[in-house]
């Protein structure tokens, strides 16, 4: 139990709660004081997609999940569209089917992120957001002289190609609302060179570089188009990718001391990106890496920092 005092924002609307009221909010209880001596006064954010219909790829798991359960948690008619078919139906069952709903999409194929987009509006009448999160890593070969074409293809099909064709049909269905969120993952790896493997890496700037060309275009139709890119996530495509175990990845890789990034915190920023909170966000890169690409750590005269 909490007190608290002050204005709340609600679903765009502000009010202000009374001395002594019961506030329920997301299942817990606050009660609300007024103390002579002082007094806690903060704008408290709940339902910030009340009455938004989001699409995911990539939603079945890990940064995908964690965003699909975030927006519906916090109002959006969520459709999740994965090529993982058992895992997305189990997550929409968990949300409850008025929430969340699946469709078989496979995001290197344009019919199939066409059928996508036409599901979400047929189902839900709109498309306010579209969040391109779909990825893989592909395989870490340090070595340029042992990468073969056809994988470098694949990662570049699922990522960028992905993230193009999820943009394209987006825009689509949003230029005649005027508005809208489009929200693309990329990486710490779309800034910096040499912590990623060649195809990975090149997927993630072309990303970027999409996201920041179709701002411009987009931005005369009121949609808003922006990327968020994670430092070392915890998520099964970077475990299976470093072969490492939960423990090892955080000891490796956390560069922030008492915290560790997890898919939740990306599903956070994702949520501010296609939230009204962020309504003159646009052409953004949002960098959610603790600092890590700020820094030198070749020429750092902080060593314990880094």
């Amino acid at each position: 139990m909490m007190a608290i005092l002050g204005k709340y924002h609600v679903l765009g609307k502000y009010r202000e709660w009374l001395p002594g009221e019961l506030i329920l909010i997301h299942g817990e209880c606050f009660t609300c004081l007024s103390s002579p001596k002082k007094v806690i006064d903060f704008r408290f954010a709940f339902f910030v997609l009340e009455g938004k219909v989001a699409l995911i790829t990539g939603g079945s798991s890990g940064i995908g999940e964690s965003a699909a359960r975030l927006f519906a948690k916090h109002g959006a008619k969520v459709v999740i569209a994965d090529v993982q078919d058992e895992l997305g139906h189990s997550v929409c069952e968990e949300l409850k089917t008025e929430s969340a709903s699946f469709v078989h999409c496979d995001v290197t194929q344009e019919k199939d992120v066409e059928n996508a987009v036409n599901t979400a509006v047929s189902k839900h009448g709109k498309l306010d957001i579209m969040f391109n999160n779909a990825g893989i890593a592909g395989t870490p070969k340090p070595n340029i002289l042992d990468n073969d074409k056809a994988e470098f293809e694949k990662v570049m099909s699922v990522n960028v190609v992905g993230a193009f064709l999820g943009t394209k049909h987006a825009a689509r269905v949003m230029i005649p609302a005027r508005r809208g969120s489009i929200i693309s993952t990329a990486s710490v790896c779309g800034t910096i060179g040499g912590v990623a493997s060649h195809a990975y890496t090149s997927s993630k700037h072309g990303v970027i570089g999409l996201m920041r060309n179709t701002a411009v275009e987009l931005g005369q139709h009121g949609i808003r188009v922006n990327c968020v890119s994670p430092y070392v996530v915890l998520t099964p495509l970077v475990k299976n990718f470093f072969k490492l175990d939960d423990d090892e990845v955080n000891r490796l890789y956390s560069n922030l001391k008492e915290a560790v990034l997890k898919a939740e915190d990306i599903a956070e920023a994702a949520l501010f990106l296609g939230s009204d909170e962020s309504k003159y966000v646009s052409g953004h890169n949002l960098i959610v890496d603790g600092g890590f690409t700020i820094v030198n750590p070749g020429f750092c005269m902080f060593p314990q920092s880094i």
